[in-house]
């Protein structure tokens, strides 16, 4: 279940506010039983990074409808944005880092922050670190159980560098799950047909025709580089 306490478009109607101007905004989402609250700082520094996507809500109802078991198990987010999957993976138990782009990690932190349960995290704090995809993913280590992606495939020229990062990640046989808007005009399709096959055997597991958005699926070792 989802519930926004703020059903406003978070979205300025005019594209320019967002590079003029910077305004937060928080909201509520229960998600598998949880409560969450994210704070989107909206302004000329974060721009992908600082709303809540429909990807990122997608996944974890999958994640919910699935009842996939996040406690005890090492989870890392690529491309966290304002951190919600993986702050939800920490909350049901599991060890979260989740990691972005530098700029992105002070809301990032102050998300991860504002959601501590009231008992406690039920494993370790999630860490927050940055990573750029293809540069310093080799400082990070390839023994995770999940690897979680929710609306990090936009930039065409970054596909390459990600299916170089979840190579390394995976390694030792990482289940990856990607949520994807399949947006024609970022050749967001020719991601997954093309670049994350050329090294994973990948799944479509779920299609939401009204959001346009998909759900991808990937186990076990990455293929040699062809």
């Amino acid at each position: 279940m989802i519930c926004a306490e703020d059903e406003d478009d978070p979205f300025p109607v005019d594209d320019d506010c967002l590079s003029t101007e910077t305004f937060s905004q928080e909201t509520v989402y229960r998600l598998m039983g949880e409560e969450l609250r994210i704070e989107q700082l909206f302004g000329a520094n974060l721009g992908v990074a600082a709303p809540v996507w429909e990807a990122a809500l997608h996944l974890c109802c999958y994640f919910e409808d699935q009842s996939v078991e996040f406690r005890g198990r090492r989870v890392i987010e690529l491309g966290a944005g304002t951190g919600v999957v993986g702050i939800l993976a920490a909350r049901l138990g599991a060890e979260v880092t989740v990691t972005d782009l530098p700029l992105a990690l002070p809301q990032l932190q102050a998300n991860v922050s504002a959601n501590v349960p009231p008992a406690g995290w039920p494993s370790a704090p999630p860490a927050v670190l940055p990573l750029c995809w293809g540069e310093d993913h080799l400082a990070f280590p390839s023994d995770w159980d999940l690897v979680l992606c929710a609306d990090i495939v936009y930039l065409p020229e970054t596909y390459p560098l990600l299916v170089e990062t979840l190579a390394h990640l995976c390694k030792n046989g990482a289940v990856v799950y990607l949520s994807s808007k399949m947006r024609r005009e970022h050749r967001t399709q020719s991601f997954y047909e093309e670049h994350l096959r050329s090294r994973f055997d990948v799944e479509l597991v779920l299609r939401d025709d009204n959001q346009n958005n998909n759900i991808y699926f990937t186990r076990g070792r990455p293929r040699p580089v062809r």
